[in-house]
């Protein structure tokens, strides 16, 4: 018996028609074949078993070796990279479900050991985050960055190019930049990591102007209609912080709003903690962005259904319960109970905890 609520209703997201309007959200995995950061041999079937989502985005995966922050993350930068990813994409749409690709550069939380040559992780601004990083099979502190050369910033800009040019190619419906959690394109946008002097600092026109500029670099080459971006106005993770939040937000979506980008994914409140961790108007930035706004963070059925109904939202994003029901949908629809995650298994490791955890039993034939 289907529950009454707007979260099983088709959506047209630009170009494609979502099932409903369920979204996996990007989930950090990091079970990437070391060295080469090839996704997994499971990862095609951990995504084709969530297929019934609406809309499935991957777990980030950086557009350059230089913007890898965590051990065994994916890359979408290399030739062997782009064939593994068209595996993913090939068993999800085998299962009728669309894909889009998370795009990141980690910026200043990263570490050494993950680097060229042992180089600096790069950022705006030579300010360590406090805050640790999973290199090594451990967690460790995020080393001292450099300040990136005003020289080197087109290059960064062409590495999300690249990497959406890259994307297309593996097959995927579309890609979201990450523009969250305290990472590259957000430590330039906010004042607590950006003390730059030049046309990327000082105010709010020039710390938003990466993340504008990268948007629209990827949206040229994966077409607006195709092209999503998360933000997370007032989380606190990653040692991130901003002194006026809402008018850098606000200037922010007026900004991506312009460029007609398919969707804005919205982290609401801090990352993974309280929804209401510091005030901020999200329908001030609803208001100003023509395209779909996807809400998340702590969202069950029921506040997922007031939020739709409110027309508060057009998508809602869920993250953990994915990891542990590969059939969320059915489940939210049928009202059965969901699966318990395993937090031990998140991060790195094998089958157990990725996609060992068991969909309903099949309904009896009569």
């Amino acid at each position: 018996m289907s529950r009454p609520t707007k979260l099983f209703e088709t959506y047209k997201l630009g170009p494609i028609t979502l099932a409903n309007r369920l979204v996996m959200a990007p989930l950090t995995r990091n079970r990437a074949t070391p060295g080469t950061f090839v996704p997994s041999p499971l990862a095609a079937e951990y995504y084709g078993q969530r297929a019934s989502a609406g809309l499935l985005i991957t777990e980030a995966s950086q557009v350059s070796q230089q913007g890898q922050g965590y051990q065994d993350t994916p890359g979408i930068y290399s030739k062997d990279q782009v064939a593994g990813w068209r595996r993913v994409t090939d068993k999800v749409h085998e299962r009728g479900g669309k894909i889009f690709i998370q795009l990141w550069h980690v910026g200043r939380i990263s570490h050494v050991d993950l680097q060229a040559g042992g180089a600096a992780p790069v950022a705006p601004s030579a300010i360590r985050a406090k805050g640790k990083t999973f290199v090594n099979g451990t967690f460790a502190d995020v080393s001292e960055p450099r300040a990136l050369e005003l020289s080197e910033i087109p290059g960064i800009i062409d590495d999300f190019k690249r990497a959406a040019k890259n994307a297309l190619e593996a097959g995927f419906d579309g890609v979201e930049i990450h523009g969250a959690n305290g990472y590259l394109l957000e430590q330039f946008a906010k004042d607590g990591a950006n003390k730059r002097t030049d046309a990327y600092g000082g105010s709010i026109e020039n710390r938003a102007r990466l993340m504008l500029e990268v948007s629209k670099a990827v949206a040229t080459e994966a077409g607006a209609d195709r092209t999503g971006i998360r933000i997370s106005p007032v989380t606190p993770a990653n040692d991130i912080s901003d002194s006026n939040p809402q008018a850098l937000y606000d200037h922010i979506v007026d900004g991506l709003s312009a460029l007609k980008l398919v969707y804005l994914h919205v982290v609401e409140g801090a990352t993974g903690g309280p929804r209401d961790v510091a005030p901020f108007d999200y329908a001030s930035i609803r208001k100003r962005f023509a395209g779909a706004y996807i809400a998340n963070n702590g969202y069950d059925f029921d506040l997922a259904t007031k939020v739709l109904d409110a027309n508060a939202a057009d998508l809602i994003a869920f993250g953990k319960p994915f990891i542990s029901n590969p059939d969320l949908v059915e489940r939210l629809k049928k009202g059965e109970a969901l699966n318990d995650w395993d937090k031990n298994t998140f991060y790195g490791g094998g089958a157990k905890g990725y996609t060992d955890y068991p969909a309903l039993a099949a309904e009896p034939a009569e």
